[in-house]
């Protein structure tokens, strides 16, 4: 489908930060006049940008878009979504967010008895209705094109009344000068009354994430329960978790 072609172009260009249309038409397998017409639907969204010969990631920062983001470590994110979904047990209730790694855990929670997800995320909601076994709670508000989510003081509020056991979070950074950090701010908003509101915190980070940034914290270390990744984060990481009291569970 064109849309697949769309943003499997944008994924590269991002992922390679250039691209030149001859490059873009061998490795797509089609004409460059089609090639032109995908880049001008894609310079339209403003997340790249014309350059000499081809096309550029856009200088200015931007969240990436979710249909870029889910199709990133994807091996890495299955690895992590398996071994998260051990920690929920038959007949839990859990929370999640909008990142892509926690897209991963849904075929591991289908497998389980009476599960029920609360999530504010479209991209979630989406792939959920692919399980029967799932119980789904959708919470509502203002959509974020950005995130794929619904954000606002509705959806604060329906966060606040809702009880959990387990919250599953994903970040765009994880540092230790700034704990967990995200790109947009309403989605930061989102994860910090979360995070307030459940004692059961678990972050789903792939090594990526690691020794990164975004503009607005959302988490400090101590307010997780636990930590899941694919790699050991350094020595530094391992040793903060363990003074925090933050378990490390890593998929290797």
């Amino acid at each position: 489908m064109r849309i697949d072609r769309l943003n499997a172009i944008e994924q590269h260009i991002f992922e390679c930060n250039t691209a030149s249309l001859d490059e873009l038409a061998e490795l797509f397998g089609v004409s460059k006049n089609t090639i032109r017409r995908d880049l001008k639907e894609l310079l339209d969204r403003g997340r790249i940008k014309k350059v000499y010969g081809g096309v550029a990631i856009n200088d200015t920062p931007t969240l990436l878009p979710m249909s870029v983001r889910s199709q990133s470590n994807m091996e890495a994110k299955r690895k992590i979504g398996a071994l998260a979904a051990a920690q929920v047990e038959d007949g839990s209730c859990v929370f999640l967010d909008s990142g892509s790694t926690t897209l991963a855990l849904l075929p591991h929670l289908a497998e389980k008895k009476d599960v029920t997800v609360v999530t504010h995320s479209l991209s979630a909601l989406y792939e959920a209705a692919k399980y029967p076994s799932l119980n789904v709670i959708a919470l509502g508000g203002m959509y974020c094109p950005e995130t794929a989510s619904y954000v606002g003081a509705s959806t604060v509020q329906a966060i606040c009344s809702t009880n959990v056991d387990t919250a599953f979070i994903a970040a765009t950074g994880v540092s230790l000068d700034y704990g967990l950090s995200n790109s947009t701010y309403f989605e930061a908003e989102i994860k910090r009354s979360v995070v307030a509101h459940n004692r059961r915190n678990i972050l789903l980070a792939d090594n990526s994430k690691f020794d990164c940034h975004a503009a607005f914290s959302f988490c400090a270390f101590g307010q997780l329960f636990a930590v899941v990744t694919d790699l050991a984060p350094s020595q530094a990481y391992v040793e903060r978790f363990k003074r925090e009291d933050v378990k490390l569970f890593v998929a290797e």
